[in-house]
């Protein structure tokens, strides 16, 4: 299925051919004809892939000629990169390098005669390749076509939690749950499980979202509490979730307790309550696990007490069953109601009736759906705005359908919406593989990933990166590819359903791999490779084409990384986030194509090597968690590329000087630097846009006019930081351009600083949480007219909102929790500030106290 990539490979090369880099790179070397030569042999290529796409499945041969393609193109892609590197390496040199070193270059492995004579012939073998597969192409009968599936525009956005009116078919299956839940079992604490059973996709965890929420469980339980399982039915980690997941858990470490502390704990918290417990995506087979978390729990409670368990094993529902347990089977939709969803995710509200050819197709379409909700939505999501009666005619009768698929798999339809992606985002989607189940993912981490490996579009003028990440993101969510998508401005969190991550593995097979302990082979031809335990493969198994690393967690094995570093030199992204190395090798400098270093968690690295600032082409370094680095690098202003910075060191003074030369970066971020008082005073980056402070507990001061190009905001834990800013000099509040500001667990802050309402025009998003002496929102809050969400947590001296809240007429998500009095006046209907916050969409507002 990796072969689904290559379009989009092709379509990067092409751009990157036309790049002003690699044409100054290849006039220099003089292999700038053979260039331009390969370029239109690629295009001629490219020109017959889709159609190539359309017809594998039933050719074997043509399966085989696009993965030759494919690794004919991963040549070419390194080949490229390496005059980018090329070009970057000359300009540090020339801007940084003394007269000796640039002598000494002329005798090193980057010797200009004999890197020229190498890239020729590199350069004139894949064009020879690419030749030959041009040539073979024509054996297939492929039809030429540039034609591909465009980006659509995303429909209107709404937050993604449960909402009881967008659920569609599942009233009838509520009531029997409510009904198996508020049962009196005659009994007094032996334990009652309730299961909801059935395969992926049919709604399961929703259905058990909304029985969840019902008023009428809300009256009958004392204790509500939900965890999400999956594939970790470890006893102490369940232990931990269960603590976590009740409304009264305070921030205690539980990981510190070992298992015997964490039963008592759980025994003290269940006791006299009764308590509804709900076991989300049970995959636990072993009955010894289940048994020794039945043991602890079955005996606390009050009478009455539940768990309630999703599962799509009919065999772990029988495991878990005891003398008081129900099961519920559920069944997919009816056909009215299947067509009802469709219509709702492939429509806009009463457009379907203006097409009634398109209709009866969609009823044939969902028919094929077999009454999941995932197919159906996902399907009907890929079809919104087309109204071309072929393409709705192509999705009815592709013969995909008719591959052969497991018992009750719905690959065949979700594999039909990822072929109606663009080839960019198939190559972006193709990444979630290497995300474990149940992650709740933020845009930051996937916009790191994807701009790494080259996947993303260039940015255009005033946007990022992240910018493009971003619309990709919503573009995949308008798709029902993404859940729980929260979308805050400038970023953006989410999850996957697990089909859909099973879909992304299935469509990245055999170009990215996550390899489980005890794994015994690598895919001859992967790139992106995940290691779950430290038990890693033999390292001369790794590819040495590899792209992408990704360490488990508490990596220790030096010779693997060593020769590692030494052997995978076309590395993109390196991963060793939370291992526990106390040093790297000083040939990591030599990974002139990593763009991305992730170092976080790792507590025992002291020092890093001055070596790691020859890595011109590095986009991100990650150095979070590092408690115990002393200082950054000598010379990180070498890294030319450096758009993102996450560090927590010891040093007292930040290279502000030397970040400030760095004109590509972005972000900036800073954890725990205790030891630092100050920052950005004299001199700031024009570039930067996104700041995060985050328990820097001695920075004191932050000049304002480091504010005025950000576009994001984080202050956390920095509790002798002057929030004014510096502003009492300032005759007027200059103009920024936030959109994110996230103000979290500051004493100081009493009312909102003033300099805010030079975002009036820009702010989309603001969280004030943890905030235990804001006493007040001031009156000028309505003026922030772009505000969309606002979230307030934990500010329990915050009374009421402004008289002028109903003035911000674009906010659409408030939040309020924890806020005693605020919560009280702002309950739905009866609150005294209800009237303000009537008119926003989504108001989720906690529970007053009594």
């Amino acid at each position: 299925m990796a072969e689904s990539l290559i379009v989009a490979v092709a379509e990067s090369l092409i751009t990157k051919f036309a790049s002003r880099a690699v044409e100054q790179a290849s006039l220099a070397l003089g292999v700038y004809q053979e260039l331009q030569q390969m370029k239109k042999t690629m295009a001629l290529v490219k020109a017959f892939l889709l159609d190539a796409e359309q017809k594998k499945q039933q050719n074997n041969a043509l399966s085989e000629w696009l993965r030759q393609i494919r690794q004919v193109f991963a040549h070419a892609e390194d080949i490229v990169d390496n005059f980018e590197c090329e070009v970057l390496r000359k300009h540090v040199v020339s801007s940084h390098g003394s007269f000796c070193r640039k002598v000494c270059r002329l005798f090193s492995t980057s010797n200009p005669v004999v890197y020229r004579y190498r890239m020729g012939r590199e350069i004139k073998d894949i064009k020879k390749q690419l030749e030959k597969v041009a040539t073979d192409g024509h054996m297939f009968g492929l039809q030429s076509s540039d034609k591909d599936t465009k980006v659509l525009n995303a429909r209107e956005m709404t937050h993604s939690h449960v909402n009881v009116s967008n659920v569609v078919g599942r009233e009838h299956d509520k009531q029997k749950i409510i009904e198996l839940l508020l049962q009196d079992d005659h009994h007094d604490r032996s334990l009652s499980v309730i299961s909801i059973v059935g395969f992926g996709g049919l709604g399961k965890t929703t259905l058990a979202k909304v029985v969840f929420n019902d008023t009428s469980i809300e009256e009958c339980f004392t204790l509500k509490m939900w965890v999400c399982v999956s594939n970790d039915f470890e006893l102490r980690n369940v232990l931990i979730k269960i603590l976590n997941s009740a409304p009264n858990a305070t921030n205690e470490k539980f990981k510190n307790l070992d298992t015997d502390q964490l039963q008592i704990r759980l025994r003290s918290s269940l006791q006299r309550e009764k308590f509804l417990l709900v076991l989300d995506d049970v995959w636990n087979e072993n009955r010894v696990k289940w048994d020794e978390l039945k043991e602890i729990i079955e005996t606390v409670g009050n009478k009455g007490s539940k768990i309630l368990v999703t599962t799509r094993s009919h065999s772990i529902d029988a495991m878990m069953r005891t003398k008081f347990s129900n099961s519920y089977i559920l069944k997919g939709l009816s056909e009215e109601d299947s067509m009802s969803l469709f219509v709702k995710s492939a429509f806009d509200d009463g457009e379907g009736k203006n097409h009634p050819e398109l209709m009866e197709i969609g009823r044939q379409i969902v028919r094929k759906c077999g009454g999941i909700p995932l197919a159906v939505r996902t399907l009907g999501s890929s079809l919104f705005s087309r109204v071309d009666r072929k393409e709705w005619e192509n999705i009815r009768d592709n013969e995909i359908w008719n591959l052969k698929q497991n018992e009750n798999d719905i690959l065949p339809a979700l594999e039909l919406s990822y072929d109606q992606l663009p080839s960019h985002l198939k190559r972006c989607f193709a990444c979630f593989s290497l995300a474990s189940k149940d992650f709740d993912v933020s845009s930051s981490y996937v916009a790191l990933l994807w701009e790494a490996l080259g996947f993303l579009s260039p940015p255009k003028q005033n946007e990022t990166t992240h910018d493009v990440a971003n619309e990709y993101l919503r573009e995949l969510w308008s798709r029902s590819f993404l859940t729980d998508f929260l979308d805050m401005g400038s970023t953006c969190r989410f999850k996957l359903h697990d089909l859909v991550r099973d879909l992304a593995v299935y469509v990245a097979k055999g170009e990215f791999q996550i390899l489980y302990p005890h794994s015994t082979s690598i895919s001859e031809h992967a790139q992106h490779l995940s290691f779950i335990e430290n038990d890693m493969l033999g390292q001369d198994l790794v590819p040495i084409g590899a792209r992408t690393i990704i360490f488990p967690m508490e990596a220790t094995n030096d010779a693997f990384l060593n020769t590692l570093v030494s052997r995978c030199k076309y590395l993109r992204v390196l991963d060793l986030s939370y291992s526990e190395y106390e040093s790297l090798p000083s040939c990591i400098g030599k990974l002139k194509h990593l763009r991305y270093l992730n170092l976080s968690g790792n507590k025992k690295l002291k020092g890093l090597p001055d070596s790691l600032c020859k890595l011109q082409n590095l986009q991100t370094l990650d150095l979070r968690g590092c408690i115990k680095l002393q200082n950054l690098p000598k010379g990180i202003r070498k890294l030319v590329s450096l758009r993102r910075l996450l560090v927590t060191t010891r040093q007292p003074d930040f290279p502000d000087k030397e970040i400030s030369k760095l004109a590509s970066i972005e972000t900036v971020e800073l954890y725990s630097c205790d030891n630092l008082e100050s920052l950005f005073q004299a001199i700031q980056p024009r570039s930067l846009k996104f700041l995060h402070l985050s328990g820097c507990g001695g920075l004191k001061s932050l000049s304002f006019h480091v504010i005025t190009n950000l576009e994001s905001l984080v202050i956390f834990k920095c509790s002798k930081m002057e929030l004014s800013m510096g502003l009492s000099n300032l005759n007027s509040i200059p103009d920024s351009r936030l959109k994110l500001l996230v103000l979290q667990s500051l004493p100081q802050l009493v009312t909102l600083p003033e300099w805010l309402q030079g975002s009036v025009n820009t702010l989309h998003s603001l969280l004030l949480v943890d905030c235990n002496n804001l006493e007040e929102l001031p009156e000028w809050m309505s003026t922030l007219t772009s505000l969309k969400l606002l979230i307030i947590e934990h500010c329990p001296r915050l009374i009421s909102l402004p008289d002028s809240t109903h003035h911000l007429r674009n906010l659409e998500h408030l939040e309020i929790n924890d806020c005693p009095e605020l919560c009280k006046r702002c309950q739905p209907g009866v609150g005294l500030d209800w009237h303000k916050i009537s008119h926003i969409k989504e108001v989720i507002i906690g529970e007053p106290e009594e």
